[in-house]
């Protein structure tokens, strides 16, 4: 049964005005429809203004997606009733897309993979409903007008794609794409919005619609497969329409028979000239990409393709790495920390990059490399912190963390007899006669286990280096 997957990607663009009025998009922490005025409401006599600087954007996007700007572009309404659409239409792009035939290339289930980009096109988004009551009063709904013409793109994908797994992949991509071009904040609520078409070959597709994470989409579309296959093996028929996805129960419910394009009785917008901007696309540069930067990187920096892809995967991490000196920049152990250690005490954590003090951290990446404190050590500076900025919203300087814990290196001398290191490693010996044992017996691995009691009982404040030797010389007697 194989999955045949297309996605429709809606993405804010992060203009400082609405797309046909002047009103601010910065309207989150505001009062509902505090952000209005009678263009984007739709009122009688007003008039829409197309925002030039949502256009660059959108052609920023087309040029990086690889796609063609047609010689001329019109906007158009899509006629429907839903009440957070103030005007009863939509001022969308229908048969005459800004940019059309594009790709994205990607890592699929089975090696690179390239996904066809159908068409890129801008419209302006509706307001929002916000349901209200419960349990001890009625239901009702209200509605904010405030995010009402705030510029779109609409990004349609063929349907390329084989599994919720390579959706993902491709959104991150995208995501990743977007931030890189400047285009859109994936910190705002709503950026990102996906309405994803699934079926399994021979049956009828289904839309789902309003994805709002990278995670949900994934989620919902493995739900989905389970749902149509299950619903094949006992001989049902899958009906096309359109669902809902629960995120908090993880499950698609059925909202409505899917509309068809003649539902919504398209016509040319008659308060807006065609666009012709493909002179204009082509004078556009876009900056370095996710697959330009990975590739710099493995060659400047002698990273592994997996280290660089992880690296660059996001703009704010990729700035990051950026700023290191540049002798760190080509350290595999800097990359790791920075590609494993950090990312992943965030993921941990719920955390983003933007959340780090990255001064803070590049301090102790700094006192890492010089010697300062063991990986170990380390880590356990970097937990510390990072709860720190959690908990407090800022965090003490590494040095000063270091200190406080008692986490600095300790060394021995090469002929040192009662240093921390040595004490240590006399305790282990003693507490630890069948290792010792198994050790004078040619079993290497012994050490090793050894080396860890010591690494324990100094906290990883002790260079493994120094341990293995001091260790050896007391179990040769030669200490």
């Amino acid at each position: 049964m194989t999955v045949i997957i297309g996605l429709e990607i809606h993405c804010q663009l992060d203009t400082a005005t609405k797309l046909f009025c002047g009103c601010s998009t910065d309207y989150r922490d505001d009062h509902p429809n505090s952000h209005t005025c009678p263009v984007c409401l739709g009122l009688p006599g007003s008039l829409p203004k197309t925002n030039k600087k949502a256009v660059e954007y959108a052609l920023r996007v087309a040029k990086a997606l690889h796609c063609e700007v047609p010689e001329e572009s019109e906007f158009s309404r899509k006629n429907y009733f839903y009440p957070d659409l103030n005007k009863g239409f939509q001022i969308t792009q229908y048969d005459r897309p800004l940019a059309v035939c594009g790709h994205l290339d990607i890592e699929g289930d089975d090696g690179p993979k390239r996904v066809r980009i159908t068409r890129v096109h801008m419209e302006e988004d509706p307001g929002r409903l916000v349901h209200k009551g419960g349990a001890d009063r009625p239901r009702y709904t209200l509605v904010d007008y405030n995010r009402a013409g705030i510029p779109l793109i609409e990004i349609v994908t063929e349907p390329d794609l084989r599994s919720p797994r390579e959706a993902r992949k491709f959104l991150n991509k995208m995501r990743a794409t977007l931030e890189y071009l400047g285009v859109f904040d994936s910190e705002k609520e709503g950026s990102l919005r996906v309405d994803a078409n699934i079926s399994i070959q021979g049956s009828e597709r289904v839309e789902i619609k309003n994805i709002t994470s990278y995670k949900g989409v994934e989620k919902a579309l493995t739900f989905e497969v389970t749902r149509q296959r299950n619903s094949i093996r006992r001989g049902q028929k899958i009906v096309r329409e359109t669902r809902h996805f629960v995120e908090t129960r993880g499950v698609t419910t059925s909202s409505r028979s899917k509309e068809m394009e003649q539902d919504y009785r398209y016509f040319p917008e008659p308060d807006l000239k065609p666009l012709r901007v493909k002179d204009w696309a082509e004078a556009i540069v876009i900056p370095e990409l996710p697959d330009a930067r990975k590739q710099r990187f493995i060659q400047d920096y002698q990273l592994s393709p997996t280290h660089a892809a992880t690296l660059t995967g996001d703009w704010q991490i990729a700035e990051f790495y950026e700023t290191l000196p540049v002798e760190m920049r080509a350290s595999t152990g800097t990359a790791t920390w920075v590609a494993d250690t950090l990312l992943g005490e965030l993921n941990y954590r719920d955390m983003a990059i933007r959340h780090v003090p990255l001064e803070h951290f590049k301090e102790l990446l700094i006192i890492r490399e010089s010697g300062g404190i063991t990986d170990r050590g380390a880590v356990e500076v970097l937990r510390t912190l990072l709860d720190q900025v959690k908990e407090k919203g800022g965090c003490e300087a590494p040095a000063e963390c270091i200190k406080r814990l008692g986490l600095g290196v300790i060394t021995t001398p090469e002929q040192g007899s009662e240093d921390p290191v040595t004490s240590a490693a006399r305790d282990a010996i003693t507490e630890n006669p069948q290792a010792v044992d198994d050790y004078r017996k040619g079993r290497k691995e012994a050490l090793n286990f050894l080396v860890g009691q010591v690494m324990k009982k100094t906290r990883g404040c002790a260079k493994p280096a120094d341990v293995n030797r001091v260790l050896t010389g007391l179990l040769s007697g030669k200490e």
